[in-house]
């Protein structure tokens, strides 16, 4: 070990060991440095090395810059957004300070910064290596100015997929601002984890793109990593038999289980017992093993019954939990007793380590033979952490194979949880199968439009406007999906979030979304975290400028204010998934309604038609309607328009008479008593008034404005004067040259 001539845990001066460090680098690892060798030759670069899980990033990195930039007496600062990642990436650098690697210099220094190690104010000119925590930085960026001031800086993003965030972006803007130069390494396992626009903006950040990449089937033929072996194990046991609207979203949305299926989950007796006994039956095969639990309450269950039932094998076992209560003590956890319990797992004092929000990213325990997930998950990212856990394979410490144990619960299909077979195929990013695919993306837009059909099936609410439209009108499009950093109950959490689109609002959110950078602009909006003002200001504007309340469906201000949030932290646009044109036909039940019409079906026979429907293998009916309940509310509702029951809603003019009434009519007046047709009017007169740069032009002075708030349609020929309500008698005008006007 280097010697520390400081006892403070944040700060260490190092003095390197004589010889030659004893880590033995893999092939991968060298071809990485070797790539890293001959970028480092620009005075600047923007780069990302992508290694998956286990593969030794952190140690890459530290090893390369030891010998690339400390030995080079420039300055290197490492960000991460969680204080585990930055003491494992000090631990790095202290264990690799040898004489080898650090030969022109006699030692450095390093201090860590973040919420439990010190603040940024104790940052001093002096400090060779900085590892500093997002939040703690970002609101002490002048905290780094002397630190940067004429100095030479390597800046390392730890888990870069995260720089999108307009928080990353600022504090990199920041150091190149401030420093002589700056050489930027990004270190990532999933590069490209969610959209396209994300994609697009990273690259934008590391213009340089990657400069070295390896896979996980590269690594597993190397025995670098583990072969991950898929094991399920069907618990029979029904979940969420009763699930409501807000749970599902809270799942989808989230990735939280509501506190009462939490609660059915933690305390399951059975299901607690058949998780443990799978272990003690495979103790021998599945060696030392992670659990995955979901809550506090589940782990101490887990944690019992491990220990009770595994005094006759030789089994013991653990908990770690994070930001909790002891729930036998009521005192807080720390970390230090997170870190000794780690420590005997690593001791092999323990076989079993249960833990809660810990052990995801960064945590090295190559000992790990297996992971057992008692938690399901629809987050792709979280599951791939969890799998990373016990993917070192024989030549990096840990072993050839490694097991994956999943327990699937009974929930009656109505949750897309992540497959982790899936995420084992080829890389961490890979999509499920086309068929997989497809019902995941339709069981995404059920959880919105079961809503509706809730209220549909609720007598007491008037939903006329609804049933009385087409109703391939009633479903989507596709929709938006996107994520961002909500808080909840005072607890910051990654909320997941899709937007269902319809005709009816599709073009409000195509401009909305290409007005965004522009509105956020004109209100000097420029921090990442919206204030309640701001965001009441943001939505006010949405529902003026560009949506309506009669759109027939309408938009959710709900949706509205996550779109908000989203773009206030990553300014990008949010991924659209299209509904597939044949699945939105086949869900269109009008024409199950004419059918049982127009064959005058029997009672019998239209409810064997109908289950058979239903029940039909390969049916999409189920994935959609969710409840059979409300799949034979909406047929019936269907069969009431034929009969003339549910009176059709008037989206346009029919009749020649109501054609001529509607061009006297006022803009306004048109989309209260036509909406579809007063909504496409009005659209097609901002579309007729845009230039290339999709500014509005002001009829009368020909100025540009990027937004609808400075413009407004108005007549060429008003009404009173004889014109007419069309698109060749409307035009747009800005306040000023509407002001002067009148």
């Amino acid at each position: 070990m280097p010697k520390n001539t400081e006892n403070s845990f944040s700060f260490q001066s190092i003095i390197p060991i004589k010889g030659k460090d004893p880590c033995v680098l893999y092939e991968h690892q060298i071809e990485a440095m070797q790539a890293l060798d001959t970028i480092n030759e620009q005075d600047s670069f923007r780069a990302l090395l992508v290694l998956p899980t286990g593969s030794g990033k952190t140690l890459t990195a530290a090893y390369w810059l030891l010998k690339n930039a400390v030995d080079k007496e420039k300055k290197i600062i490492w960000i991460a957004h969680r204080h585990l990642l930055l003491e494992q990436a000090a631990e790095a650098f202290e264990l690799n300070s040898y004489t080898n690697l650090l030969i022109n210099v006699s030692g450095y220094s390093y201090r860590i910064v973040s919420g439990i190690h010190d603040k940024a104010a104790s940052i001093a000119k002096s400090d060779n290596v900085l590892f500093v925590s997002k939040d703690s930085i970002i609101r002490s960026l002048k905290s780094l100015d002397k630190w940067l001031s004429d100095e030479d800086v390597y800046l390392v993003v730890d888990e870069a997929h995260h720089a999108v965030a307009k928080s990353y972006r600022k504090i990199i803007d920041h150091v190149f601002e401030k420093a002589n130069s700056v050489k930027l390494l990004g270190l990532t396992a999933t590069p490209f984890r969610t959209a396209d626009a994300e994609a697009g903006a990273l690259k934008t950040i590391f213009t340089d793109d990657i400069v070295y990449k390896t896979d996980l089937d590269t690594l597993i033929k190397k025995e670098i990593l583990a072969k991950p072996i898929c094991q399920e194990y069907d618990t029979n046991i029904l979940l969420g038999a009763n699930i409501g609207i807000k749970a599902l979203r809270s799942i989808e949305q989230l990735d939280v289980i509501p506190e009462e299926i939490a609660d059915e989950i933690s305390t399951n007796k059975e299901r607690n017992r058949f998780i443990v006994e799978k272990y003690l039956e495979n103790h021998e095969e599945y060696g030392q093993t992670i659990v995955f639990a979901l809550d506090q309450k589940h782990a101490v269950a887990l944690n019992a019954l491990f220990n009770e039932r595994g005094k006759k094998y030789g089994v013991k076992s653990d908990y770690i939990i994070s930001g909790s209560r002891n729930a036998d003590t009521g005192k807080g956890f720390t970390s230090d007793e997170n870190l000794k319990k780690i420590a005997k797992y690593r001791d092999g004092k323990i076989q079993v380590l249960i833990n809660v929000n810990i052990l995801t990213e960064g945590t090295d325990l190559p000992q790990t033979h297996t992971v057992f997930l008692t938690r399901p998950t629809i987050s792709t990212v979280l599951m791939t952490q969890m799998i990373g856990r016990a993917l070192r394979g024989p030549r990096a410490g840990g072993t050839k194979e490694a097991y994956i144990v999943s327990f699937i619960d009974d929930w009656n299909s109505k949750i897309s949880w992540v497959n982790p077979e899936a995420l084992t195929s080829a890389d961490h990013i890979q999509l499920d199968d086309p068929v997989r695919k497809r019902e995941n993306i339709i069981r995404m837009l059920s959880i919105s439009a079961i809503e509706e059909l809730a209220l549909l099936a609720d007598e007491a609410v008037d939903t006329s406007h609804l049933e009385g439209i087409p109703l391939i009108e009633r479903i989507p499009l596709g929709m938006y999906m996107f994520s961002f950093i909500d808080t909840v109950d005072g607890h910051s959490m990654e909320r997941y979030h899709q937007i269902l689109v319809y005709s009816s609002t599709k073009s409000a959110y195509d401009n909305l979304i290409r007005s965004l950078p522009h509105i956020f602009r004109k209100h000097r909006i420029k921090d990442e975290l919206l204030t309640d003002e701001q965001l009441k200001k943001l939505l006010d504007i949405c529902s003026k400028y560009y949506f309506n309340r009669n759109m027939i469906p309408s938009y959710n201000p709900k949706d509205i204010e996550y779109l908000m949030k989203f773009y206030a932290q990553k300014e990008l646009t949010p991924l659209f998934v299209t509904f597939d044109d044949l699945d939105r036909k086949r869900l269109d039940l009008s024409t199950v309604a004419k059918k049982i019409h127009d064959e005058d079906m029997r009672r019998s026979e239209e409810a064997e038609y109908i289950q058979s429907l239903w029940d039909e293998e390969g049916s999409i009916f189920p994935i959609y309607y969710t409840n059979f309940y409300f799949f034979k509310k909406v047929i019936q509702s269907e069969l009431d328009k034929i009969s003339g029951d549910i009176p059709i809603v008037a989206l346009r003019p029919q009749s020649l008479t109501e054609k001529k009434k509607s061009l006297t009519m006022s803009l306004q007046q048109l989309i209260d008593t036509y909406p579809q047709y007063g909504l496409e009017l009005q659209e097609e007169v901002y579309a007729r008034h845009r230039n290339d740069n999709s500014d509005y032009i002001c009829s009368i002075c020909g100025k540009a404005y990027p937004t609808r708030e400075d413009i407004s349609i108005d007549y060429i020929k008003p009404l009173e004067a004889g014109g007419s309500t069309v698109a060749d008698n409307l035009q747009l005008v800005c306040k000023k040259c509407r002001g002067n006007d009148r």
